[in-house]
């Protein structure tokens, strides 16, 4: 863009589920910033989505790389014209096309599109990506000459220790659970807070709470390496360089996922838990894991570097402790049930099954359910299976008994609902034989809800002259299950409306196929996740 660049989230930034992919870079707080392509190439696809991305374009180039330009609002010349006849073929407002080299060609500084802030983007910018064309796996823009100003040096501002198998023991932080601070001594190099007793008994692994910004931005982003050595000798050598899509979501082993969540702390794990399928930890048998011996001090180095080569530095002293010095320690005694990673599992309780298949955990781990009264509007107990602080990598299925009595006459509109904060989220699930089932990718507080309450439509800006305007807008309730489909019709055929969840709106611009003089009739109808139908419809005049 013709902007400086102004970095708001970088790549290998720890996000929930994933890596960021990207540059997202800033827009001043607008849309419609012109987008150009960095080099040439052709357009090997476009997608557009309500989620995600929103709309996005895909740029191969002839040296072997994919540039990804996402959230944009708007595509331009060609490309619009090219999607809006795909969406109108197709019936669509989400489309997924690919298209052969040549067949949509572009040239380097060439506007292909405009900036937004459509799909899961939370403000205006533009989300950009480097893919090695072949593997579609991302890489750092800032290895591929896209540099924004960056003199900042690293923050590690505290360092957590775990215990890694049954033996081993650690001291307790001085206060709560956020670990040992740190204080800065100058630009890069850091260390504990005075009176801080790092201490631990047989095998433990750190973690540190490690935040990267830009020169011209106080957004907090990710580091580019970790490398931990104690007594002079790695231990670990992480390297953040390679995003392989499919194993985006063991981000949630790489990081202390509660801390990340409860607290917004960005706990970076140096070592590999059991169920961990990433794969640049270095050379390393046992990444991260290291041996404390009785009486022994040992020196522990830690070196967190950023994508502009700026790097900062913690040392800190890991002491040993005897075993009748780590008996004096609290022991936290585990409740629930021990649940192994690499096995399947079951919880239950009466009316209430939760099954966990093999390797849904990244670790052996102690898991607590309970069951609570019914809330507001349920038709079965409330059941809490662990918390939404500890993470799953694969879906879990969980079956939750209707009573007889409160089997309504639509029991197919029963569905499944986790509770958070007190609101109902809706988790889908079908009923049969008395219960309902379905996948979820959380842990929390389950519940079973009716919905038979249809979506509510609200015209905003659809009159009955429409002379001289762009177009109008439907806003789109749904009070439980969420909205499913849509399809609106002028005079009969259809007709392009963009969705966008975070408005809950659905939009029509007046298009080639719908810029129409005279008088016409505009039907939309909508149905949410459960089945549940409105309709809605107006004459205007163009």
């Amino acid at each position: 863009m013709d902007l400086p660049m102004e970095v708001a989230g970088n790549f290998m930034e720890l996000r929930t589920n994933h890596f960021h992919s990207g540059l997202d870079m800033k827009t001043n707080g607008r849309i419609g910033q012109p987008v150009m392509a960095v080099a040439d190439g052709w357009v090997s696809r476009i997608k557009v989505s309500p989620w995600g991305y929103g709309k996005a374009v895909y740029v191969d180039h002839p040296s072997g790389y994919t540039t990804v330009y996402g959230h944009l609002d708007r595509l331009n010349g060609l490309l619009a014209k090219k999607l809006l006849d795909i969406q109108y073929t197709s019936r669509s407002f989400s489309v997924d096309q690919y298209f052969q080299r040549g067949e949509l060609p572009v040239s380097k500084a060439e506007v292909i599109a405009f900036s937004g802030n459509t799909g899961g983007s939370t403000a205006p910018h533009l989300h950009f990506e480097v893919r090695r064309t072949s593997d579609q796996h991302a890489l750092d823009p800032q290895a591929y000459g896209m540099n924004p100003p960056d003199h900042v040096f690293p923050t590690l501002s505290g360092v957590r220790i775990y215990p890694l198998d049954s033996t081993s023991k650690t001291k307790p932080y001085p206060t709560g659970n956020s670990g040992f601070a740190t204080v800065q001594l100058n630009d890069s190099t850091y260390g504990l807070k005075p009176g801080a007793d790092v201490a631990a008994y047989g095998r433990v692994g750190l973690a540190f709470n490690v935040v990267d910004r830009y020169s011209n931005s106080n957004n907090a982003c990710g580091i580019r390496a970790l490398k931990v050595s104690v007594d002079g000798q790695p231990v670990t050598d992480i390297r953040l360089e390679e995003i392989d899509f499919g194993l985006q979501r063991y981000v949630n082993a790489y990081m202390d996922y509660g801390l990340y969540k409860d607290k917004d702390m960005y706990y970076n794990r140096s070592f590999k838990m059991p169920n961990n399928k990433l794969d640049f930890y270095g050379n390393f048998t046992r990444p991260g894991q290291i041996e404390t011996s009785p009486g022994k001090d040992q020196e522990v180095r830690v070196e967190a570097t950023d994508a502009a080569g700026n790097r900062s530095v913690l040392n800190f002293t890991l002491h040993g402790a005897h075993p009748d010095e780590a008996s004096k320690w609290p022991t936290r005694q585990p409740r629930g049930q021990l649940c192994r990673y690499d096995k399947s599992n079951k919880i239950t309780l009466e009316g209430m099954r939760f099954s966990l298949p093999p390797d849904a955990l990244y670790d052996n781990t102690y898991i607590t359910s309970s069951t609570g009264p019914a809330p507001a509007h349920a038709l079965a107990p409330l059941y809490q299976v662990a918390d939404e602080l500890t993470p799953l990598q694969l879906p879990a299925e969980i079956s939750i008994a209707v009573n007889k009595g409160n089997i309504p006459e639509q029991a197919s509109k029963l569905l499944l609902v986790r509770m958070v904060k007190g609101k109902p989220v809706a988790e889908g699930g079908a009923f049969a034989d008395g219960q309902v089932t379905g996948a979820v990718r959380n842990f929390g507080s389950f519940t079973v809800m009716l919905d038979t309450t249809p979506p509510v439509l609200t015209p905003i800006g659809l009159t009955e002259s429409m002379k001289g305007r762009k177009g109008f807008k439907i806003k789109v309730r749904d009070d439980l299950s969420g909205i499913d489909q849509y399809a609106g019709t002028i005079d009969g055929k259809w007709v392009l409306l963009e969705y966008e969840p975070k408005s809950s709106m659905l939009e029509h611009a007046f298009d080639a196929y719908t810029d129409q003089p005279g008088t016409h009739e505009f039907r939309l109808e909508v149905s949410d996740e459960r089945g549940n139908r409105s309709t809605f419809s107006r004459t205007f005049t163009r």
